[in-house]
């Protein structure tokens, strides 16, 4: 297969590299690009990845670039005055629903490692006059966020792109108070990709090679020391016959048509 996976660095610069290209897209592009992949790679319905943040409260349509699977706010207990952290905050889509809870007496800190999205995610900001949203450039494997000093950690659909998942877990339960909690949306596996999908770098972009098994997934946050841990809500993605005949010899294809789920 062409553009295979090698090395963590690799990865993290691939992903850089397309996330830059993705801030200047469309959310109509992006959401028909597997993630914003934006290389024509896949196909997946829009309805089946992204959610809609039309009514809710504080969304900011510049910053939805359609990168999300899911909605972590709606399940994380966001009080006002919170400090919230969000993890892979791109053009600052989450960050600006958070506010909305926390109101001007908390605080939201995005962060990304992408130059070009903290770019334009300041830029939203400051259009807005929101001086307590703050992006940050910055590694979530080692996030530029003080210890105990976050009430709640989000994260939309950035986590499987992190080939470190487990020190990433590990950097969100530091920057926690005692008795903070964070909520994340995210890809998981139920069942088994196939071989060559695994392994290339264009569909790790694309959030889906990066993706780990769902009790996988559970194990390492629990292994990292968060407790009470729930699965507060999930919906099945299968994927299009137009990427896995790029991966499945032709016997395969037959017998795992419409088999592969996250």
């Amino acid at each position: 297969m062409e553009n295979l996976i090698q090395t963590p660095e690799q990865l993290k610069e691939i992903v850089k590299e397309n996330y830059s290209k993705i801030a200047d897209q469309s959310k109509e592009f992006n959401e028909n690009s597997c993630c914003g992949a934006g290389s024509g790679c896949c196909t997946i319905d829009e309805a089946l990845m992204a959610e809609d943040y039309s009514n809710i409260s504080g969304y900011v349509a510049d910053a939805d670039l359609g990168l999300g699977c899911g909605l972590p706010t709606e399940f994380a207990k966001i009080k006002s005055g919170d400090i919230v952290v969000d993890l892979g905050s791109g053009a600052g889509n989450d960050c600006f629903v958070a506010r909305s809870l926390t109101g001007e007496n908390g605080k939201v800190i995005g962060i990304d490692f992408t130059e070009r999205m903290i770019e334009k995610a300041r830029a939203n900001a400051e259009k807005l006059g929101y001086h307590n949203v703050e992006f940050r450039l910055g590694d979530i494997e080692q996030m530029p966020i003080p210890a105990n000093s976050s009430d709640v950690v989000v994260s939309n659909c950035v986590l499987n792109l992190v080939p470190n998942k487990f020190k990433a877990f590990a950097e969100t339960l530091r920057i926690l108070k005692p008795g903070g909690h964070f909520s994340v949306s995210d890809i998981v596996l139920d069942g088994k990709l196939p071989e060559g999908l695994k392994k290339d770098a264009e569909m790790y972009a694309g959030c889906i090679s990066g993706a780990i098994q769902k009790t996988d997934y559970l194990d390492m946050i629990e292994i990292v020391g968060f407790k009470n841990i729930s699965f507060q809500k999930s919906k099945q993605i299968t994927l299009p016959d137009e990427i896995l005949k790029n991966y499945l010899t032709d016997v395969q294809n037959l017998c795992c048509k419409h088999s592969q789920t996250f």
